[in-house]
Formats: C-alpha cells, structure tokens, sequence
C-alpha cells in the first residue's frame, strides 16, 4: 500500500468543442460551474476521509477547460483540498487555454498553492490553428506566459500537436522555435489522433493529414529538434528541461497511487482501477465503476515502456520481489536489430523509433 497520493480534478466545462477533442465535456454555464464546484467540494472532504491515511503530494486540474471557472472558484477548490487532505504537495498543476487563461488572476492562485502551468497551445501557425479550431496567436500566448510569470509562476508548460492538418516541418519548427523563444519548462507534444465521434473523424478523407511516412518523419524531427533545444524527451509525448518532468503525470506511467474525481476521472488507488461515468449524475451520487485491478508486472511494465527509462530491474525487484522476465529480455534483444530498443543487462527501453510504433513494440516485449 502506497502512502502517497496524486489528485486528478476534472473540469467538464469548454466554452466551444474542439474538433479533434474526444474527452468528455459540456458547454459552460455560471449555473452548472456553481453547483458543480459545491458537489465538488463535498466530494473533496469524502475523499479526504476515505484516504486520510494518505498524503497528497500532487495536484492536478485537467478538462475541459479548467480555466473557465475563474480565480476565486479554482482557489476555493485549493482551499478545500489544503484543508481536508493531509498535503506535502510538491506541484500543482492546472490547464488552461489561451482565451479564459488570460482572465485568470496568477498571484492570488500561487497563493493558494499552484504552482505549474499548462497552456493549450497546440500550434502558432494561422492555418493550422483555423483547422483546429483555435482562435488565439503567438502574440496571445507570449502575453500570458508574462502574465503568469508576472504573477509569480516559472514552472510552464505548453501543448504542440504534431501531424496535424496542414503541418509539415518548417510549419512544425517554427512551433518548436516558439516554444524555445518563451523559455517554457515543459513541452507536451501529441500526435494528432482521429478519434470517433469527433467532428474531425466525420470529416477525415477531406482534411489535409500527413501519410504514415509524413508522421514518421515529423515525429523524428519532433523530438531531435527539441533534444537540441535542450528538451529532453522523458516519455513518448513529453519533454522538459532537466528536473522539470511533470510529478504528476509520472503516476500514471509508473501505477502510483491517483485519485481522480469529477465526470469520466479515473483512479488507480491500492491496486484497484475505477472511474466516474460521464455525466454528472454518478459523480454527483458517489457512484463509481469498478475497472479492473491495477498496478500488476504486466501494466506496470506496459506503463514503464512509455518512458525513455524503460523498464529497469532495480524498479521491478523493489516493486515485485521478483526479476523481469527473462523472456522480455530475449524479445527486446530481437528487436534490437531494427533499431526500436536498447537493452542492457538490467534495462529494456525503446527507442525514438520504437515509439513510434509503441503499441506493437510494447506487445512483441510483453506477450511475444
């Protein structure tokens, strides 16, 4: 049993769906924003309660559009949680967007604790932005990273989407470059995925989308650029300057203990999985979903394959109480050869290319 904690607070509420987004949210109202912060407060001192053995060392507010709730309901909500958790937290994360980011007040949030910032960003190309929906420009986003710092802040991260419509390297670049000239901390980099059910996968044989080589080579370029630039890849879709990798986001790719609250929020804690469904009404009622049970060899070494890392024997043994196995070894070292792992005597990780095609990668390791 873990006696550490991270909480995951989910912001249903957009002001306008993006096209591509597949998580779940609803159009923002003062009404709903309201009553969900007061079910939301409420839900906060239960939990605190249920895990009072534990202790919150990360924050996290995701959405949606955390943002849109404005200052004094997000400090409110830090208040609670500082009040009814046991807290040592060492980050506080929240997303925001450009548009509802600016309106937000930096100083009185870092007083009530936060302490990292991530900016949906995605790309600083005029047509790029227009097909992602996007109304915010380069000038937008160097004004509020000001304004956060401004406000007491360093800790900054920000989105890029690769392999989206109308990208190709120098589009991609000057992205990357942008992200060098605001001196950010953290960049989080996605390849665009076209999910069903988004107004992107109804409309997908007409939008302008990089081929399989394309993505490969963006990618490539992707993450050399920004080793360059002095980003250091951490994970698949994640780069940060030294010491600056995201506490948080760690959990869920090493099975520490999460706990997630709020519509569709997942939480892995003492080895079970479960989540809220979408919509308020199970939220509301306290009613979660059994998953699965969680944090086993397989998973944990699923997870740990998504770090540049990889799976170490150190880590396993502590964990487990057992070696890795031997055959994982045998099948990474086959791998080798086409040039998606690195292995040594007691590490297996992949490669740039590797992760490329993670999926297959991971299960030739794991499963043969």
């Amino acid at each position: 049993m873990q006696d550490k904690l991270g909480l995951y607070i989910h912001i249903p509420f957009c002001g306008k769906k993006c096209p591509y987004c597949s998580f779940y949210s609803c159009r923002y109202s003062r009404k709903m924003s309201d009553e969900y912060c007061v079910n939301l407060t409420a839900m906060i001192k239960l939990y605190s309660q249920l895990y009072k053995s534990k202790t919150l060392d990360t924050i996290y507010f995701g959405g949606g559009t955390p943002s849109l709730l404005g200052t004094q309901r997000l400090v409110s909500l830090l208040d609670a949680i500082y009040k009814y958790f046991n807290c040592a937290v060492k980050e506080t994360t929240i997303e925001i967007n450009p548009g509802s980011g600016m309106k937000l007040d930096y100083s009185e949030l870092a007083k009530a604790g936060l302490n990292r910032v991530s900016i949906g960003m995605q790309s600083v190309n005029a047509d790029e932005l227009a097909e992602l929906g996007r109304k915010h420009t380069p000038d937008t986003i160097r004004e509020l990273v000001c304004k956060i710092r401004n406000g007491g802040i360093d800790n900054i991260s920000v989105d890029l989407m690769c392999c989206i419509p109308n990208q190709d390297i120098a589009s991609l670049n000057k992205s990357i470059h942008f992200c060098k000239e605001l001196d950010v901390n953290h960049i989080s980099a996605y390849m665009l995925k076209i999910e069903e059910g988004t107004p992107f996968y109804q409309k997908r044989d007409l939008l302008n989308l990089p081929n399989e080589d394309e993505e490969r080579n963006l990618y490539l370029f992707l993450c050399n650029e920004l080793e360059n630039l002095g980003y250091k890849q951490y994970e698949i879709s994640n780069f940060s300057k030294p010491g600056f990798e995201s506490k948080h986001n760690l959990k869920y790719w090493n099975c520490d203990d999460y706990l997630g609250l709020g519509p569709s929020a997942h939480s892995l804690v003492d080895g079970r999985r479960f989540y809220f469904k979408d919509g308020f009404s199970d939220f509301n009622n306290n009613i979660t979903t059994f998953e699965s049970e969680g944090g086993d060899e397989e998973e944990y070494s699923m997870l740990r394959l998504r770090l540049t890392q990889g799976l170490i024997s150190e880590g396993y043994f502590e964990r487990y109480h057992k070696p890795i196995p031997e055959e994982y070894f045998v099948r990474a070292r086959e791998l080798m050869s086409h040039n998606l792992t690195n292995v040594t005597d007691d590490s297996i990780s992949l490669t740039t290319e590797g992760f490329l095609l993670s999926n297959s990668v991971i299960a030739k390791i794991l499963w043969g």
